[in-house]
This record gives C-alpha cells, structure tokens and sequence, in this order.
C-alpha cells in the first residue's frame, strides 16, 4: 500500500507577531505599575532625594519593557524552535542580517546614552557648589566613624549634626582599608578610600535622626559599623556646637594644666 498522495495541510511558519506584541504591552504595564507601587527607599531627608527618586523611577519605566521583551523572545524561540522527539533536522542556515543587526545595536545604544546624559545632569546638580556651605570632615576607620567640622575650631564628634536647609560639603577619608559613607535617607553614598579625599554634597530638608551606614565590606565588624545622624533646626545647631567648643577649650585647659 501507498500512503495517501492528497493534499496536506501546510505547517504554520507565521509568527504570531501581534499576539506577541500585545502580550509584550500588557505585561509590560503590569510590570511597570508593580514596580513603581513598591516602596524603595525610606522617607526623603534632603533636596537631592527627589530627583535621585525621580531618575530611579525613569529607569525602571525604561527597564521593565526591555526585560519583559528579551524574556519573551527568549521564552517563544525555546517553545516555537525545540527539537521534537524523533526530529533530527537541523533548522535552515542563517547567513545574518545586516539592517537588523544595526538596528538592535542603534536602539540600545541610544537608550543607554539618554540615560547617561540624564544620570549626568542629575549628578552634576547635586555637586554643584552652594553657598554658605557647611564643610564637615567624615574619618571612617574599623569600625566606627567620626566626624570633624574644620570651620568651627575642628571640633569633632562621634556623632554627626547638621542644621536643617543649610549645605553640608562632606570631605570623606579613611585611614585603613576602603570603607563607603552612605546615608539612605539623603540618598547618598561616597566611598572612603585611604590616600585619597572624596567628595559629597546634601542639603537636609527633615529634621530627625538617621542611620549613617557603611556600605562596603570592611571587614569582620562591617555590620555594626553604623552611627546616627541627626537632623536639628539651625539654633539647634548653633547650641550644640557652642556646647562642643567648650568641650574642647575645658579639654584643652585640663591638658595644659597637667603639663
């Protein structure tokens, strides 16, 4: 016997191109919603932390539909192009395509350097000088920080104070092995690398108190290398810092007596 010679019905090589489309869109969306839903950071301490919030946001709105595109296509060509039982062809040659490589290398690039651009600008605002700047020395050492402000007599403290709405210029150094100054509520992080002096600017806009962390592993006691900031209203300031020069003046006579 011979098998049937009739017509048979052609196997579907067409991408379901606007399904996938569709899909694409639709998860994408959820995907941005649920993303933007969720709750980051803590509350906002200074005047950067809207914009580094807002630039945050942006990437993940730009984010989300790329990750969802790539997994899809990744997703369809395993399901579409798996090898079925018993089925030793090979696919048909492909010998490239030039127009689509320039554009999936076009497309990304210029994502890539508007997002760099606007990561610059944002950037280049928050360490801009700013008058009647407040200079404060950060020493971080194993594993504890300590906090100098060289324009009022070098008085020093274990903890650091800043007045609310004035601009704090932090000098940031370490004097052991590579430590990073970061303070989540200000949205800033520098690191603190021995030999050399980093920089960092914020402008507190809450008073409060708030953590003072290191964010690079410096060692068995990196976790506990943690202090407070605290956050106080200028006269505030003015009085606790009044307080520290009598501090270091008693501490200053004490010393020259016992000589």
């Amino acid at each position: 016997m011979t098998p049937p010679t009739g017509p048979q019905e052609p196997r579907d090589t067409k991408h379901p191109v606007v399904q996938l489309i569709l899909i694409w869109i639709v998860t994408s969306a959820i995907g941005i919603v649920l993303v933007l839903a969720i709750d980051w950071f803590p509350p906002q301490a200074d005047t950067q932390a809207e914009a580094i919030d807002k630039q945050w946001d942006v990437l993940l709105v730009v984010s989300v539909p790329i990750f969802v595109l790539v997994m899809m296509v990744a997703i369809y060509s395993v399901l579409r192009f798996r090898a079925r039982p018993g089925d030793k062809r090979d696919g048909a040659p492909i010998h490239g395509n030039t127009r689509l490589e320039v554009v999936w290398v076009t497309i990304p690039f210029l994502i890539v350097s508007a997002l760099a651009a606007y990561g610059w600008i944002v950037l280049d605002d928050i360490e801009a000088k700013k008058p009647n700047e407040l200079k404060v020395l950060v020493k971080a050492q194993q594993f504890n920080w300590s906090f100098e402000y060289p324009d009022n007599d070098k008085v020093q403290s274990a903890q650091l104070v800043v007045p609310k709405g004035r601009p704090i210029d932090f000098d940031i150094e370490a004097s052991d092995v590579i430590h990073s100054f970061w303070v989540p509520a200000f949205r800033m992080k520098q690191d603190a690398v021995p030999g050399i002096t980093t920089h960092t600017r914020v402008t507190p806009t809450r008073i409060g108190t708030y953590e003072v962390v290191c964010a690079e592993l410096c060692g068995l006691g990196h976790s506990t290398m943690r202090q407070g900031v605290r956050v106080v209203e200028p006269g505030a300031f003015a009085a606790w810092m009044a307080g520290k020069r009598e501090e270091k003046a008693k501490a200053a006579e004490q010393g020259g007596g016992s000589q």
